[in-house]
């Protein structure tokens, strides 16, 4: 998390919006030895206005034995990011860094049963083959029968709801508008940051 207040964000709202867009995320947690980083795709729910996450790794990841035996988990989600060129600012001794958009939920795991991970599997392919249509929906009730039970235990499922959920807005907020400005307009020539372009942009002084 960076140290900077300014760039702090904890705008629930803002929060769940940019995690949905942005939903596959790096899992981190520790066994009291090593730190396990698993990434994976995450739903994010909300259960009386509060984020409620699930996800799912792998049986035989070193990730899952960790939050099977109760460690916490961090959730990281990276959203939009650029590069940002000291050329840019029109002012002297400037160094490069980067904008980014990211968002942080830690907290302790809930392992899903068969059905709660079933559930979940279900609505992940219902939420990205959405993003494919006109192609066919798949859904499980294509397979044959039996077969995903079968492949079901090769997966542990978890829900999370953060006792921390927090993010990074980092747009040069600590930089006068005139160089915001010159970041802007050079950010914008480029495909790849015009994201960030255009988020700079929602925050003009």
């Amino acid at each position: 998390m960076h140290p900077a207040r300014p760039f702090l964000e904890t705008d629930t709202d803002t929060l769940i919006t940019r995690a949905r867009a942005h939903p596959f995320a790096l899992v981190c947690t520790t066994d009291g030895r090593r730190i396990h980083a698993a990434h994976a795709p995450v739903l994010l729910d909300e259960t009386d206005g509060n984020p409620v996450l699930r996800f799912h790794l792998s049986t035989a990841n070193a990730a899952t034995s960790a939050l099977m035996a109760g460690s916490n988990a961090l959730i990281v989600f990276t959203g939009d990011h650029a590069y940002v060129s000291p050329d840019w600012y029109g002012q002297d001794d400037q160094v490069g860094t980067w904008n980014y958009l990211s968002v942080e939920a830690e907290g302790p795991v809930t392992h899903l049963d068969d059905a709660g991970a079933t559930r979940l599997l279900d609505d992940l392919s219902a939420l990205f083959e959405a993003g494919l249509s006109p192609k066919p929906t798949w859904t499980r009730a294509k397979m044959t029968p039996g077969r995903f039970e079968a492949m079901l235990p090769g997966i542990r499922a978890f829900s999370l709801a953060p006792s921390r959920f927090e993010g990074i807005t980092k747009l040069s907020q600590n930089k006068p508008q005139s160089a915001r400005d010159g970041v802007i307009t050079a950010l914008s020539a480029f495909e790849d940051s015009i994201a960030i372009a255009s988020h700079m942009r929602k925050i003009r002084s």
